[in-house]
């Protein structure tokens, strides 16, 4: 059963934690970090599966909300009643709440909006995503209106906020046209960590293409397929998909590959954990990432984590030329930038490099660099600890002389 003693710090996202997602794997970093500043804490997540819904770790509470309900927005809705029950227990001992969502922002936001700023918890909104531009490409008859409500949830979570977080600056231009100031936003971009070699996987085709990660329409596999399609002619080459998620979501894919005559050219795995991900991304040839050009990678802007983790594995990067994409990986440096949404042009590009393996090499080399020179999770976690150690003080100084409460909404937190 849950402690009866009320914790200090929570982090609340409505993310199914542990998987394969790369959400999971950013979940888990700041998490962390959240819990080692603050001695433990309570994390609350989707479950699931073999998930329990309660779980101690230590100093950390974990609390999985676990119901099944297949309507998307019914099972939100659920999930931040859910946590305002939580809040019941703990919101006495709070110092900081940090949420990734507004299923999860709304019941924090609205528990503490009346409360002096200084006598509440100091609220951190860690925007990935924003549903209000993801949600049509999972639900195409999705209704204006209800968009119009979400993104009403959105804005009122950032403006309770005491800091923004975002992983990319095309993300931060979003919110920053949604009218959070910069002396509340803080680009923390995600990081990697480099791992030691790995042997090759025993059953790995003598050359091949990697696409790994979330199958979600935004992230172009699509067009992979359709590029593979017109590689025909290099007998040995194959396209190896380590799947996020769960097996059914690779249908459509499956008979596109198909449709294509390029099924036997495909490698699918799923939801592999990282000891036996890490050799297939060491010894790809290439890494694939053909994110479409859309609201949701574009507007929004995206941080893909599965760019720094091949660049930490020393693999070359083929990704679409998007802004956030730009943010990560120099053109012909770390790996190629093609436009997206182009199959021939994709295909034109790794076929020039696969016959030019010494450049893909060091382009690889290049990636691992990029990566220890300062995109490493050390850096990222140290950089939000500050941010923590900073708000902190803020609230302190807010105890102190209430009057600075008005004054300090306005100052920078770093």
């Amino acid at each position: 059963m849950p402690s009866a003693a009320g914790h200090r710090a929570l982090y609340a996202a409505f993310d199914r934690f542990p998987s394969r997602k790369g959400s999971a794997v950013h979940i888990d970093r700041f998490a962390r970090t959240l819990f080692d500043h603050h001695g433990g804490g309570l994390l609350y997540v989707l479950g699931g599966d073999d998930l329990p819904p309660y779980q101690r770790e230590g100093a950390v509470e974990i609390v999985r909300f676990s119901r099944q309900e297949p309507r998307f927005l019914a099972r939100a809705l659920a999930f931040g009643a859910r946590l305002d029950a939580l809040l019941d227990e703990h919101a006495e001992t709070l110092e900081v709440c940090h949420f990734r969502d507004p299923w999860s922002g709304l019941p924090i936001v609205e528990r503490f909006a009346d409360d002096p700023p200084g006598e509440r918890p100091q609220l951190v909104y860690e925007v990935n995503g924003l549903p209000s531009i993801e949600l049509p490409f999972l639900f195409p008859r999705i209704p204006e209106a209800t968009l119009r409500r979400i993104a009403e949830l959105e804005r009122r979570c950032l403006d309770a906020a005491d800091a923004v977080v975002v992983p990319a600056r095309a993300i931060a231009d979003a919110v920053r046209a949604r009218g959070v100031g910069d002396e509340r936003l803080h680009v923390i971009p995600n990081g990697a960590d480099l791992p030691a070699p790995t042997p090759r996987p025993a059953d790995a085709p003598p050359r091949y293409l990697l696409y790994f990660g979330a199958l979600q329409p935004w992230q172009g596999l699509d067009t992979a397929l359709r590029a593979l399609a017109r590689l025909a002619d290099l007998d040995d080459l194959r396209l190896v998909v380590c799947s996020s998620v769960h097996r059914r979501r690779a249908k459509p894919y499956v008979k596109l590959a198909e449709r294509l005559g390029v099924a036997d050219r495909v490698r699918w795995h799923v939801a592999l954990p990282e000891h036996e991900l890490a050799p297939w991304r060491e010894h790809a040839a290439l890494s694939l990432a053909p994110l479409r050009d859309c609201e949701r990678n574009v507007v929004q802007g995206c941080a893909p984590l599965k760019l720094l983790e091949s660049m930490a594995s020393g693999t070359a990067v083929v990704a679409s030329d998007l802004p956030a994409v730009r943010e990560l990986v120099t053109d012909g440096v770390e790996g190629r930038l093609v436009h997206p949404d182009r199959p021939a042009e994709l295909a034109r590009v790794i076929r020039v490099l696969l016959d030019h393996p010494q450049r893909i090499a060091e382009m690889g080399a290049a990636g691992r660099r990029r990566i220890a020179e300062g995109l490493t999770w050390e850096r990222s976690t140290a950089e939000l600890s500050r941010r923590y150690s900073t708000l902190g003080a803020r609230r302190d100084r807010m105890r102190a002389v209430p009057s600075l409460a008005t004054d300090d909404a306005a100052t920078p937190i770093s």
